[in-house]
């Protein structure tokens, strides 16, 4: 370990929903209320649409897409990564998975925070409704031929729009798995 980064933590600021620490000279956030996990979905409709979500960003001021996304342990620690994800996808984009698998979990931002993401696949689509997140929430879901989704998130892009770098990540994850062989 780095000297400049030994010695306990220390909590520099706590909120409702997220904690500074510092640790010798660095400062990092934590949240306070989830396992320190998310999950991003990757999923495509039996009419081969890969599924995004468009919401507005406070933090950024600007509206963003993104893949339907969520925490896990939002129900009281009671959420697995593949029940998040299943949870998040229903309630974000109105679709139901029969089949969530997780594909690999990694740090979002290792150098500002301490959650870790896993990239779910979800199969086995049944639209049960028009979706748009819960009561907190004002999602607008993008439904966008799997063929087109690259072009149509630089368009996307071109127009203004905050473009996470984690959705070209998950375009490779539709048809493939972390090591490259084809998705089964």
């Amino acid at each position: 370990m780095n000297p400049k980064h030994e010695g306990p933590a220390q909590v520099a600021w706590e909120g409702r929903w997220l904690r500074i620490r510092t640790r010798g000279t660095w400062e990092y956030a934590e949240r306070t209320h989830a396992e320190g996990k998310a999950v991003i979905i990757v999923a495509v409709t039996p009419e081969r649409k890969l599924l995004f979500v468009e919401q507005f960003r406070v933090p950024l001021q600007q509206r963003t897409i993104e893949m339907p996304a969520g925490l896990v342990g939002d129900n009281l620690g009671e959420d697995t990564l593949e029940s998040a994800a299943a949870r998040e996808l229903l309630e974000e984009t109105g679709w139901q998975a029969s089949h969530v698998e997780v594909l690999m979990e990694g740090p979002t931002s290792s150098g500002m925070s301490t959650e870790i993401i896993a990239f779910c696949r979800a199969t086995g689509l049944t639209r049960v409704h028009a979706g748009g997140g819960d009561e907190t929430e004002d999602i607008t879901v993008h439904e966008v031929p799997v063929d087109e989704a690259a072009r149509w998130l630089t368009a996307k892009m071109a127009e203004g729009y905050a473009m996470d770098p984690k959705l070209w990540a998950g375009l490779w994850f539709v048809e493939r798995n972390p090591d490259g062989s084809r998705a089964g």
